[in-house]
């Protein structure tokens, strides 16, 4: 097996975030599902687009946030991901980039538009994220760089692609690539609501192609059917190596074949804006997983990085998490 000349590889969809601080009222009035994220159309984007004006725009998506997490350790990050040949699409292009992350996939020429997501921030740091998927998921196999996946440690894989099949097809593509290279896959669940669209999908894929599984409580609790915690880890612990729960200001469970390792959060003096703790929480554990380092020095990195970025608006670091590691006494 060649060495790895990236930590991280991650295939997602490519999407500009909109966020605004807005009040609890907004949610009722819009009809928002409180801290859910739900697919829309574009004309409900350009609905609410225009009723978040004074919205912070980024380029996100789940996957995207983490490999500029990823970049943000020191590490190497590379991404595969689609958008359109838009204005929307040149500036996660641009953004994307300086982020120190790799990324090459070519832009879709036709419509639809690049995706856009809308995420209204409550008073309590809450989001709730409404989503225009657009060009995003019209990634598909022959959109995927098998030279970049098999230069990857790991192969991070976002949950969402599931809710189209040529990005479903791309998706279990890009994990077999990895796998033929030996390398290591991960798999995020994404949401909750995700998990019941694509419950078979997602275990089957648990079960034959996935090294470390992210997800939150609600996700896990969804994908093997169960009331009990407890039991649902077990249930993952036969299907996948490492599996992680992350539980917000609780911390998180990382459960592996012969031990079971609790983190416990990283302190924060007021959390401003939960957009991106799951997406950096991955960042910080797949910079030290790729790099060989323990699972409690994973859960610890991952959990610092999760604190950084809910300490602000926006999805990804505000600093450098490399400096921040080092400054807290952590080897990075």
């Amino acid at each position: 097996m060649t060495s790895a000349t990236y930590d991280v590889v991650a295939v997602g969809n490519a999407i500009i975030d909109l966020l605004q601080a807005v009040p609890d009222t907004f949610l009722a009035e819009e009809n928002i599902e409180r801290g859910g994220m739900t697919l829309i159309d574009e004309a409900r984007a350009d609905h609410l687009t225009a009723r978040m004006p004074q919205a912070v725009v980024a380029a996100g998506g789940s996957a995207a946030n983490t490999m500029t997490g990823v970049a943000s350790f020191g590490g190497k990050a590379g991404y595969i991901g689609k958008v359109a040949a838009d204005d929307l699409g040149a500036r996660f292009t641009t953004e994307f980039r300086a982020a120190g992350v790799t990324y090459n996939t070519p832009p879709r020429s036709a419509p639809p538009g690049t995706a856009r997501c809308l995420i209204a921030v409550s008073p309590d740091g809450q989001r709730s994220m409404s989503t225009y998927l657009g060009a995003s998921t019209l990634l598909e196999p022959a959109d995927l760089d098998a030279d970049l996946i098999k230069a990857g440690e790991t192969l991070f894989l976002e949950g969402y692609l599931f809710d189209r099949d040529e990005a479903k097809a791309a998706f279990v593509r890009a994990a077999e690539i990895a796998r033929s290279a030996k390398r290591k896959v991960a798999l995020t669940l994404s949401d909750k609501f995700c998990v019941d669209r694509h419950r078979d999908s997602f275990r089957h894929l648990v079960a034959g192609h996935v090294d470390v599984l992210f997800s939150n409580e609600s996700e896990i609790l969804s994908l093997y059917e169960e009331s009990d915690l407890g039991a649902a880890i077990e249930a993952a612990r036969k299907a996948c190596p490492t599996v992680i729960v992350t539980r917000s200001d609780v911390g998180s469970l990382i459960a592996a074949r012969d031990e079971t390792v609790e983190v416990q959060a990283f302190p924060v003096s007021k959390v401003v804006d939960t957009t991106g703790a799951g997406d950096q929480y991955a960042a910080g554990f797949l910079f030290a997983f790729s790099r060989g380092r323990s699972l409690a020095e994973c859960g610890a990195l991952a959990s610092l990085a999760a604190a950084e970025v809910i300490s602000h608006m926006g999805p990804r670091p505000e600093q450098s998490l490399r400096a921040l590691a080092l400054g807290s006494g952590f080897r990075v």
